[in-house]
C-alpha cells in the first residue's frame, strides 16, 4: 500500500445543536423525576444528559479517510482502483440522490446534518453496489484525494 500525495480524514460531527438537545433531554427526565425528590431528580439531570450526549456522539463519529490506495467511509473499506471517477454533490444534487435518484443497492454513509455529498461508482464487476454515497462538508477536497489515490499522484 502506497501513501496517498493528498491523504484527507473527516469525522462527521454531530452539529452543536444537538448537544443542546441532549441537555434539554436530562432537563425533561429531571423534570419527570421531581415528584421523587430532589436526589432522583439529579440523577434524571445527569444521567438524562449523558445518555443523550453519548448518543449524539456516537452517531457523529463517523469517519471518512482516504488511506494510501484505500478509502475507508464508516465500516466499508474498498481499495480505490475499484472505484470510479468522484462526482460532486451540491445540497440540491445530494438530496436528489438522497430521495428519488437513489439506488437501494448503493452504500449509503449518510448524515442529513450534512448537505453536500460525493457520489462515487464501484466499477468492480464482483461487487452488486453500483455507487458510494458519502456524505461530506469537504466534497471537492475528498474526490481529489480519491483521483490522487486513484492515479497514483
Amino acid at each position: 500500500m502506497q501513501l496517498s500525495a493528498s491523504p484527507y480524514e473527516e469525522r462527521l460531527t454531530a452539529p452543536r445543536t444537538w448537544w443542546l438537545i441532549s441537555v434539554l433531554v436530562g432537563v425533561s427526565m429531571a423534570l419527570v423525576l421531581l415528584p421523587f425528590g430532589v436526589l432522583p431528580m439529579l440523577g434524571g439531570l445527569a444521567g438524562g444528559t449523558a445518555v443523550a450526549a453519548v448518543a449524539a456522539s456516537s452517531y457523529g463519529s463517523v469517519r471518512i479517510r482516504v488511506v494510501g490506495d484505500v478509502l475507508v467511509a464508516g465500516e466499508a473499506t474498498l481499495p480505490v482502483s475499484a472505484l470510479g471517477e468522484a462526482e460532486v454533490l451540491d445540497p440540491a444534487e445530494a438530496r436528489a440522490w438522497r430521495l428519488h435518484k437513489a439506488d437501494p443497492r448503493a452504500f449509503m454513509l449518510l448524515r442529513a446534518y450534512v448537505p453536500t455529498a460525493v457520489r462515487v461508482p464501484v466499477t468492480d464487476p464482483e461487487d452488486p453496489t453500483p455507487y458510494l454515497y458519502l456524505s461530506t462538508r469537504e466534497p471537492e477536497r475528498l474526490a481529489a484525494a480519491l483521483e490522487a489515490a486513484r492515479t497514483g499522484v
